[in-house]
């Protein structure tokens, strides 16, 4: 459980992203630098993430994401750009699963350093097996 629990609002406007990747299929490391910003439209807040990515020795390429980030139900819904679902959970046990098949992917969110935040992915499968972890400030 978490001490603090957001509200969708908490985390609209920008933030600095620093995100580790440790891929034990390549094996390889990689990072991410970059920003992320959150902006109200009228069915929640539209995430939008830019920087750079290294993976292993290869040269930085330039990276981005983007989601649409609502409330319903009291949870907090991750969905793509078009509409279709990611994951959601409830900022108070904040954790998700999200099946692609045949790879799954786990989420923990943890906000008990608020305003940093982190999330943390677990992504296995036969194609896939790395661990993620991004940390957001402000």
């Amino acid at each position: 459980m978490t001490n603090f629990v957001p509200k969708l609002a908490d985390f609209d406007g920008n933030w600095q992203i620093d995100r580790h990747i440790k891929d034990r299929r390549a094996p390889q490391l990689g990072q991410f630098c970059g920003t992320a910003s959150f902006h109200a439209r009228a069915d929640g807040l539209a995430y939008h993430e830019t920087g750079l990515l290294t993976l292993g020795s290869a040269a930085p390429l330039t990276a981005t994401r983007d989601y649409l980030w609502r409330w319903q139900a009291g949870r907090i819904h991750v969905d793509y750009p078009d509409g279709r679902p990611f994951h959601n959970f409830d900022p108070a046990a904040p954790g998700a699963h999200h099946l692609c098949a045949p790879d799954a992917y786990s989420v923990t969110y943890d906000f008990n350093d608020w305003p940093r935040w982190l999330a943390r992915w677990r992504v296995t499968g036969p194609h896939k097996d790395y661990t993620m972890v991004t940390r957001y400030k402000r």
